[in-house]
């Protein structure tokens, strides 16, 4: 007995150590490749700072941390203005620092597990240009820039290494967003760029060479980015590093920089739009990748400063990017004293929980190939007169037809075109947007797509010109600005740049007018022929452009006219033209994401959004060979299937904001 109970107090001693052992230990952070969900909170700190960290408590990051549950927090370290917010013997100090808010929010994050990112401006740094005003870039007619240091200096070595070697040891960071890089670079004209050029430099588009002159400071961007991060690996191996905007359709290249994840945020009028277009692009780059939406609405016609979304807003946003197996953040900006008022905990709470709910079937997914969307990185960089993105309209093309062909309850990707000979062959029906010059390379892989049995729509005056022998059509003259109207239930505007021609032996399937008199012939629109095996349809109008600045229902009904011959989808989905539909695999499972984006804000006059209608009317159909299994995710509901007119159905019964049928076939 004795020998006994000595053995349960050694045992009890034993559970009392590992309690100990097991509290004292940090919980294990995740890596961004397997982050999920996150917060983002940036000051920008500035010279007229003065109450920097004062209101930043444990308490209250342990608040915040409990209820949003984020894997990972990006807090700031230095903004545009280039002070930084914690006490740095490196670079300059924001002169209100009452308390060091990083060295806070390090504690409690390690605590609790969650990873700690830096907010951290790079190329944009207006102090270090304002103290240093060698290190500015350079304009065209020889003025420094104020706020953009130059890529080709020595800032880069002197100051923004330095910078983040030192955040990243002193709070044993586990990396940094880094802010102002690709769009905020342009062409420099300093001394070192043109010595490096080697010749003369074209100061505007107008002038030859332009097109070189830029590829040749892209270039140099590359280097830039591929240096200091580099060296801040070499010191902080763990230390991970995103360039804000990097491989998105800002910068729509092929991953070669060793960037150890992808970022951007999204901000704006009609954001589900944005994120539509970046979540799928992203997704296509083989590397981790999330994408922010900001935690407020700043309008161009609101006055008044941050106008707060409210969580069912937000949620929805969420829904875009989960579905195609990115992570999600949302970015607030406390009070210049790092205070977090409790409603917007509250809001990160809810946006969080619903962030949960589905990330089972929504992390780590591959995406199910139906329709494909050519984006066009020889297009924007032949055309734009710009490095990098933000492109605004020229990128219209492809987030017109990519909304156009959701609005129809197909599962879209999107196709980079440096990607293409290798994605091309796994999509049963792909759509080339109306670029003005994707390039003879894609035209080439196209035309042989088709060849091979692919089905082909093109759209555009330029692609119709490139398109046009392959099709048998003649122009009968150059493209023109002109008004045109298709015919429909309601007649659809496609008013823009059309290419007139004679069809030949090609069918004519849609016809277009000059004017609302559907009287006469009016003149071909898009023509369909057979080509090898498939089927190309060429549009010669500006379908992606104009759906994309008037996302007008006659638009979508003509070029649904043109596609649903071409596709036959392999989950057939009725339900209103809100319902975004996302097909993906896992485990051997399909999944079927249906999303509500009913009543999504669009518009500056109506900034936010509380309420998203549910919606009952969803049917999913299967065809002839009855599933398994259908399952709803997150409820958990088992479907049965029904036979209908020769097709295996489901009804669902209520789709909110974002349900998932989980298919076993």
């Amino acid at each position: 007995m004795q020998s006994t109970a000595i053995t349960r107090r050694q045992f009890g001693a034993l559970l009392a150590a590992s309690a100990v052992s097991t509290a004292d230990a940090a919980p294990t952070r995740l890596r961004r490749s397997e982050s999920y969900f996150g917060l983002h909170f940036d000051l920008h700190p500035n010279e007229k700072d003065t109450v920097l960290g004062r209101d930043v408590t444990e308490a209250m990051v342990e608040n915040l941390l409990v209820h949003a549950r984020p894997d990972f927090v990006q807090y700031d370290s230095k903004g545009h203005p280039g002070w930084l917010g914690w006490p740095s013997k490196v670079g300059p100090s924001a002169p209100g620092i009452v308390q060091d808010s990083l060295a806070v929010w390090r504690k409690v994050t390690a605590r609790r597990g969650v990873a700690l990112y830096i907010h951290f401006s790079g190329v944009w740094d207006s102090e270090a240009v304002k103290r240093h005003p060698e290190w500015a870039r350079v304009g065209p007619k020889g003025e420094p820039e104020p706020n953009q240091t130059s890529t080709f200096g020595p800032y880069v070595d002197q100051l923004l290494i330095p910078e983040l070697r030192e955040a990243a040891s002193k709070y044993e960071l586990d990396g940094a967003w880094v802010d102002g890089e690709c769009w905020a670079t342009n062409p420099d004209y300093c001394e070192a760029a043109l010595k490096a050029y080697g010749k003369p430099a074209p100061r505007s588009a107008r002038e030859p060479g332009w097109n070189e002159w830029l590829e040749f400071q892209r270039g140099q961007f590359r280097k830039y980015v591929r240096h200091y991060i580099d060296e801040v690996h070499k010191t902080n191996p763990g230390f991970q590093i995103a360039s804000n905007w990097l491989y998105s359709t800002f910068v729509p290249e092929e991953p070669d920089l060793p960037v150890d994840f992808l970022s951007g945020d999204y901000l704006g009028n009609a954001s589900i739009s944005t994120a539509r277009l970046e979540a799928r692009y992203m997704g296509q780059t083989g590397r981790p990748w999330d994408l922010m939406a900001w935690g407020f609405q700043q309008a161009q016609s609101n006055t008044i400063g941050h106008v707060h979304k409210p969580a069912a807003q937000l949620q929805q946003e969420a829904s875009v990017v989960l579905a195609q197996s990115g992570g999600f953040q949302i970015y607030y900006v406390p009070t210049r004293a790092g205070y977090f008022e409790e409603s917007h905990v509250k809001t990160m709470s809810q946006v969080g929980k619903y962030c949960r709910s589905v990330q089972s079937v929504s992390q780590h997914t591959e995406t199910v190939p139906q329709i494909g969307v050519v984006f066009s990185k020889e297009t924007l960089y032949q055309t734009s007169n710009k490095l990098f993105g933000g492109w605004g309209k020229a990128s219209d093309p492809a987030r017109g037809w990519l909304d156009l062909l959701l609005g129809c309850q197909w599962s879209v990707d999107v196709l980079p075109d440096w990607k293409l000979d290798r994605l091309a062959a796994r999509y049963p029906c792909i759509v080339l947007p109306d670029w003005a010059a994707p390039g003879q390379q894609v035209k080439d892989l196209l035309v042989q797509y088709v060849r091979d049995g692919g089905r082909l729509v093109v759209s555009g005056a330029a692609n119709a010109q490139l398109f046009g022998p392959e099709a048998g059509l003649q122009p009968l003259g150059p493209a023109a600005d002109v008004p045109a109207f298709v015919p429909g239930e309601i007649l659809g505007n496609v008013t823009g740049r059309w290419l007139d021609f004679d069809a030949g032996s090609a069918r004519v399937v849609a016809r277009r007018f000059p004017e609302l008199d559907t009287r006469s012939q009016g003149a071909p629109a898009a023509v369909s022929v057979r080509l090898g095996k498939g089927t190309l349809v060429v549009c010669a109008g500006p379908i992606g452009a104009v759906y994309a600045a008037t996302h007008a229902t006659p638009v979508r009904k003509f070029a649904q006219a043109l596609v649903a011959p071409l596709f036959q989808p392999l989950v057939r989905v009725d339900a209103p033209p809100s319902v975004e539909v996302v097909l993906r695999r896992k485990n051997g499972q399909l999944l079927v994401h249906l999303l509500n984006a009913t009543g999504m804000q669009v518009a500056g006059d109506y900034s936010t959004i509380d309420f998203v209608p549910p919606l009952t009317a969803v049917q999913l159909s299967f065809g002839a060979n009855k599933p398994k299994s259908v399952r709803l995710e997150p409820a958990g509901q088992v479907m049965e299937p029904v036979l209908k007119d020769g097709h295996w159905t489901v009804g669902i019964p209520l789709l909110e904001m974002h349900l998932v049928a989980v298919v076993v076939t």
